[in-house]
């Protein structure tokens, strides 16, 4: 049975309490009631409301006061003033206030139900907003409490309530996204769009396009006008990563945008002006990139304001273990699986490895294990046929291994890694290796492999 919205009616006249808490019960919601200010309060910390209907005129405290008090309490609660005396005045004040809205007595049933459908439908579309925002935020979450990390974080709090460039240096896979999505939510413009663009994802005939727009019949397809990214973050921020593949000629463009603050579309001609804040990131040396002619020294030195550089894994081994539960705590939700645990010895393991990739190689392995290994309990054992990386200690020593542990790890490695290529299905997998399905179940029986059932 579905819960039903619980609405506040309080008045302090019994007939009129009455006759709204008759009509909206018809309506499907459930009411409670007051007859004064201080009953209403007592409500409003007792129950689950969805919304509050309040007289102006109470024998206790004067309606406003009430409303003032009720969004101390319940700031998001939507409240609709009721009164017997309208007037403009009246009117404008419940608005200050934070009223929603405002109805005269007697109640009209259609214009209440009107305002009370409006009401819960805007309070509806803020929480979605407000959850919406904090996956996003949960999206991009920084984690790590290790000293690089603690040093970039201080960074980050320094520049964000600043309007200034930010440049953001680090090896592939580090999260210098994450650090620019920190910057943009601690500033002044978190409100606003942050709107990334990737300059090495773009073919370079069409990321001037990307970044300015473009107007119909500018070029070949062109078959209407469109904006372009930086009219899409005004009021906000732009990212530009991957900087250091950007076309030499559209540096020149982008320069000018960043001195001037306005462009204009491909084939247009009318000058366009927006406030937006920018970053840039890259995993190249740009001042290498600047003594081999691929990069604009001009440009660097606008977009150079401040400096962020984003740690390597490899440099920031204390945060392994913060960042594993992060990452089976998340991919254990999206796959649906019971929440999976790591055992000493096996974040042992994961901090031995050398982690070319960074966080992003790290993610992608956890969530390998997650999909792959059907214990809710790792160890060390259950996981190492699937994390070992090129460079790593165990690629390049044999640790005194015998002839028949050192083929049974071998065994174990190929057919972890057939599995996973073929996504844990087993039949696809013993049709890869070329034996029948019970083989394949008694073999992964014999190297301690526990196979999921698929």
């Amino acid at each position: 049975m579905a819960v039903r919205q619980r609405i506040l009616v309080v008045d302090d006249d019994v007939k009129v309490r009455a006759l709204l808490g008759e009509m909206l019960t018809e309506q499907g919601y459930e009411v409670v009631s007051a007859a004064d200010g201080t009953e209403a309060l007592q409500r409003v910390d007792e129950n689950d409301l969805s919304l509050v209907l309040l007289d102006f005129q109470l024998p206790d405290f004067d309606g406003l006061k009430v409303l003032e008090e009720i969004r101390k309490r319940r700031p998001a609660l939507p409240v609709v003033m009721v009164s017997g005396f309208g007037t403009i005045k009246l009117a404008v004040e419940a608005t200050k206030g934070g009223a929603y809205d405002f109805i005269e007595k007697p109640p009209d049933p259609n214009r209440v139900a009107l305002v009370i459908k409006n009401a819960l439908a805007q309070d509806a579309l803020r929480r979605e907003v407000e959850t919406l925002r904090a996956e996003t935020l949960g999206r991009y979450q920084m984690v790590g409490t290790s000293a690089p990390m603690q040093r970039l974080y201080e960074m980050i709090d320094r520049v964000a309530p600043s309007k200034a460039s930010v440049l953001i240096l680090g090896e592939s896979g580090t999260g210098k996204e994450l650090a620019a999505h920190a910057v943009h939510q601690k500033s002044p413009v978190a409100s606003g769009p942050f709107v990334r663009i990737n300059c090495a994802a773009i073919p370079h005939d069409l990321i001037e396009s990307e970044l300015f727009g473009h107007e119909k019949g500018a070029f070949t397809g062109a078959v209407a006008q469109k904006p372009g990214k930086l009219e899409l973050a005004d009021k906000g921020t732009v990212l530009l990563d991957e900087i250091g593949d950007m076309d030499f000629h559209v540096q020149a463009k982008l320069l000018r945008f960043l001195q001037e603050g306005e462009f204009e579309r491909v084939g247009g001609t009318k000058t366009l002006k927006v406030d937006v804040r920018t970053f840039a990131a890259t995993n190249k040396n740009l001042e290498e990139e600047i003594k081999a002619k691929r990069f604009r020294e001009d440009l660097y030195y606008r977009l150079d304001v401040v400096t962020l550089k984003v740690p390597p894994l490899r440099e920031r081994k204390e945060d392994i273990p913060a960042l594993a539960e992060h990452f089976l705590r998340k991919y254990c939700a999206e796959h649906g699986v019971p929440l999976k645990a790591m055992t000493d010895d096996a974040m042992g393991l994961l901090a031995e490895q050398p982690w070319p990739g960074n966080v992003r190689e790290f993610a992608n392995v956890i969530q390998r294990l997650v999909v792959l290994l059907p214990q809710q309990t790792l160890s060390a054992r259950d996981i190492r046929p699937l994390i070992v990386t090129e460079g790593s200690p165990e690629q390049s020593a044999s640790n005194g291994q015998s002839l028949k542990t050192a083929r049974d790890e071998f065994e174990r490695k190929h057919i972890l890694r057939v599995l996973a290529d073929c996504q844990g299905n087993m039949t696809e997998a013993a049709r890869i290796l070329d034996i029948d399905r019970t083989t394949l179940y008694r073999t992964l029986e014999r190297l301690g492999v526990k196979a999921a059932n698929s």
